[in-house]
Formats: C-alpha cells, structure tokens, sequence
C-alpha cells in the first residue's frame, strides 16, 4: 500500500505539472479546449488510481463520492492550483468559467492619420516661414507701377478683377476718348454687332469675337482650340483676355494700345493702319498683385 500511496503522488505532481505548462500555453482561442482536456486527465487519473486502491483494498465498488486522498499530496496539489492561477493572472489567460478581458488592440488608421496631420502641420509651417523669407512681389510691384505713372503723368482708374478685365480696361479708354463701343467703320466688311445697350465690356468682347471670326487667318495659327470653341469664350464668358484680344480690338477700334509694366518696359500693340490721327489706349499690366494672377487696369492722363 505505501508503494502505491508513493506512485499515486507522483503521478499526481507528473499531472500537475503537465496541466500547468498545458494552461500557460494556452491562447484565448484554445483555453477552453485545454481547461476540458485538463480536466479530462485529472478524471481519468482519479478513476485509475480509485481502481488500484479498491483491487489492493479488496473493495469491489466505492460509493458516488470523490475520494480523498492522504494530506501531503492534497497540499500539493491545491498549492499548485494556486501558483497556476496567480501565472493564468500574469498571463492574462483566465481558468474556464472566469470571462475574458478584452486586450486592446493599437488602432493603425488612428496612427496614420496622426502622422498624416502632423506631416502636413509642419510642411504648412515650413511654407510660412519660406512665405515670409520671400520678398513681397505685390508691394514691389505696385510700388513701381506708382514710379512709372510719376514719370509718364498717368494715374490709374481701377478695373474689377473678374476675368472681363482686360474688355472693361479697353471700354474705359474708349469712354475718356470719347470714342464709341461699335467702330465707327466696319474694318474688311466685319458687321457691327455690337449694342449700345448692354454693359460696356459686353460689347468690347463681341468687337472682339467678330473681328477674329472675319479674320480667322490671322488668328487660327495661334490657338490651340477650335476656333468656333475659342469665340465662344471670348464673346460670352469670363475668359481671360491677352494679346491676341488686345491686337484684335486695337485693329477693330483702328486705335494703337500701350501697356505698362512694372519694369518700365510699354508693349505697343498697333492697329496696322498709317492713319496719323488714330488714337492711343494706355492699359496698366500686373502680374503679381491681384488674386485671380494677371490683371489689367486703365491708365488716364493726370491732370
């Protein structure tokens, strides 16, 4: 019997020992499947060594209740349990019927759009501070326009900027020299199309359109469009206007148009007649210091 009582503990502390390494290995996914298994063993171990005692004892059956076994190996095994619950704890792995704490996960997309703000904070940082290291274009521009309209007894009638600026420019020098929206004459059978009644830059737009349209020779080379696409921004919408409108209503209006820089330098556009009476427009050219980019203003005489 003391043989036996020796092999039962031993088996006792092999299982204990394999059932604590089973629950520290156990993941949230398996830890029910092992806590079965484990309980499992110690069934079959208890079932077993009830069935050696009662063939050594000479008891046939035992009665439906656990069987207890001596002092030392009992101490052993509760000790067991309990270092076995105090590393679940340290492990987070939980015995079966205790509830799984949720371990938080780091959220990536969060971290992402961190790093994404804080990347872009410091690149709008980095663009203020180069902003401000730049030199201001826009007062150095209009600080040399003010020196050129000094030199040439000009001053500046301001044209809204709101892309129709260069025809409201050009309607503006009309108006001063008194001369009329529709031209006087029809240069090469151009029809008059344009109408008193409507806002000033309206007309100078269709002038505009019409002239290119019956002269589209000279024109078609340079566009990079349709032609028929291109009159119809020019006549009815915002479009910007350069030197291709500006060449079209100095030949049009058979007037010679001058437009200042800040550089001093003036860009004659002549009307391509010899007609010594032919007037002169003064148009003012600026390329920094309006929100919509290039803008044009009306230069009149100072007095």
């Amino acid at each position: 019997m003391e043989e036996l009582e020796k092999k039962h503990r031993q088996e006792r502390k092999d299982l204990l020992a394999r059932i604590t390494q089973k629950k520290k290995s156990a993941t949230k996914k398996t830890r029910k499947g092992i806590n079965d298994e484990c309980a499992e063993l110690e069934r079959q171990l208890k079932e077993s060594q009830t069935l050696e005692l009662s063939e050594i004892s000479g008891v046939a059956s035992l009665p439906d209740k656990e069987i207890m076994y001596d002092d030392e190996p009992q101490q052993e095994i509760i000790h067991g349990n309990n270092r076995l619950e105090q590393d679940m704890q340290n492990l987070t792995v939980s015995h079966s019927g205790s509830k799984d704490e949720p371990i938080k996960k780091p959220n990536r997309q969060k971290a992402r759009l961190a790093r994404r703000a804080a990347e872009q904070e410091s690149m709008a940082t980095e663009a203020a501070e180069e902003a401000e290291a730049l030199p201001d274009l826009r007062k150095q521009e209009s600080d040399a326009m003010r020196s050129q309209y000094s030199t040439r007894g000009l001053k500046e009638h301001e044209i809204r900027s709101d892309g129709h600026c260069l025809y409201a420019a050009v309607a503006d020098q009309l108006s001063i020299l008194r001369l009329p929206l529709i031209p006087r004459k029809s240069p090469s059978g151009m029809p008059l199309t344009a109408e008193s009644s409507v806002v000033p830059y309206k007309s100078t737009r269709i002038v505009a359109a019409s002239y290119i349209r019956y002269h589209s020779g000279d024109f078609e080379p340079f566009l990079e469009e349709p032609l028929e696409d291109y009159l119809l921004k020019v006549q009815y919408t915002g479009e910007w206007g350069g030197h291709l409108e500006l060449l079209a209503l100095a030949r049009a209006y058979n007037v010679d148009i001058n437009v200042l820089q800040s550089n001093g330098q003036v860009e004659k556009i002549e009307s391509g007649t010899d007609d010594a009476t032919k007037p002169t427009l003064w148009l003012a050219y600026y390329h920094h210091s309006f929100g919509l980019g290039e803008h044009y203003n009306s230069l009149r005489p100072a007095g």
